[in-house]
């Protein structure tokens, strides 16, 4: 046997201890677990426009839903119930309002991509302390973000899906690319807005951190702030400007082998430049308590589990 295969075989075996290690301290995984995850969820896509000259503002405000949330989740699959119960107050006042939202995340390796897609009808807006109603004005936003995470000890799953336990305190670098179509549409023509077109392009580092307390209870904060371009069509012309972005995150959690809950808030700010008469700024709000159990998943489910993720290289 010779020097080069000695060595080659210590450092193999140093690395297995080493990605073990981390594995046991800083991660708990849970590829064998199915997640029962109930949720109160309000989220909303609100816009301020601003006139350049005068520097007036006006907020228009969606007709916010408080919606409970049921998910199903294994591995990289979930699946979510959404309904807006009228026994919460916000629900009794906007029979007219509409509000559907999907979001998609995923990893592959280091990569996380997540995917949105908001649909809203029926907002409105204060003037002079009276409440001006659009209910015909109507948002499509599609869109989402392409981030890198340096640190591997670090889990964002962990304050996403809950389908990772952060066992040990851990940060990580993560910069980020963000895409955003929105759609706006109004059929009232009292306010300046018609049938316009929005497309917001950002890159820009970020900073997230987990601080673990007594191994079960978690403290999560972090943001981005980037910079990009904003193209908007209306009546017919483009308009470019730039774009400031701001993304805070932050959560409370209480995590364990079965049961674990806690509470999500994170806001996304896309201010554009002044380069128009016209400024529309967008802000993406979203508030989550959720509690929830594991399950052991079927054999079937984690062999057609193993057997996918060993054909894509996926994790």
């Amino acid at each position: 046997m010779g020097l080069r295969t000695v060595l080659s075989f210590f450092l193999g075996l140093w690395s297995l201890i080493v990605l073990s290690q981390n594995d046991s301290l800083y991660i708990r995984k849970f590829p064998e677990k199915v997640t029962v995850r109930l949720g109160v969820q309000n989220t909303s896509n609100s816009f301020i426009i601003t006139d350049n000259e005068t520097k007036e503002q006006t907020e228009i405000i969606p007709n916010d839903k408080t919606y409970l949330g049921l998910s199903f989740l294994f591995r990289s699959v979930e699946v979510d119930l959404g309904y807006a119960p009228n026994f919460f107050s916000e629900n009794r006042d906007n029979s007219g309002s509409k509000l559907l939202t999907l979001n998609f995340r995923m990893f592959l390796g280091q990569w996380m991509q997540t995917l949105d897609f908001y649909k809203q009808k029926g907002f409105f807006t204060r003037i002079n302390n009276e409440i001006l109603p659009f209910p015909e004005l109507s948002t499509l936003k599609i869109g989402g973000a392409t981030s890198f995470i340096f640190n591997r000890n670090f889990s964002f799953r962990a304050i996403g899906f809950q389908n990772e336990w952060q066992k040990k305190s851990a940060g990580s670098f993560i910069p980020r690319f963000t895409f955003y179509y929105t759609r706006f549409r109004l059929d009232d023509t009292d306010i300046q807005i018609g049938d316009d077109h929005s497309f917001n392009l950002a890159i820009g580092p970020g900073y997230y951190y987990n601080l673990v307390i007594r191994k079960h209870f978690l403290l999560s904060a972090g943001a981005t702030i980037g910079l990009g371009a904003n193209f908007t069509r209306s009546e017919g012309e483009t308009f470019t400007s730039s774009l400031a972005q701001v993304i805070f995150r932050s959560a409370i959690g209480y995590n364990s082998e079965r049961f674990f809950t806690g509470i999500n808030l994170s806001a996304q700010v896309l201010e554009h430049g002044t380069d128009q008469n016209t400024q529309l700024d967008d802000v993406i709000t979203f508030v989550e308590l959720y509690i929830g159990y594991r399950l052991n998943a079927p054999k079937k489910w984690i062999q057609k589990a193993d057997k996918f993720n060993r054909k894509f290289g996926m994790d």
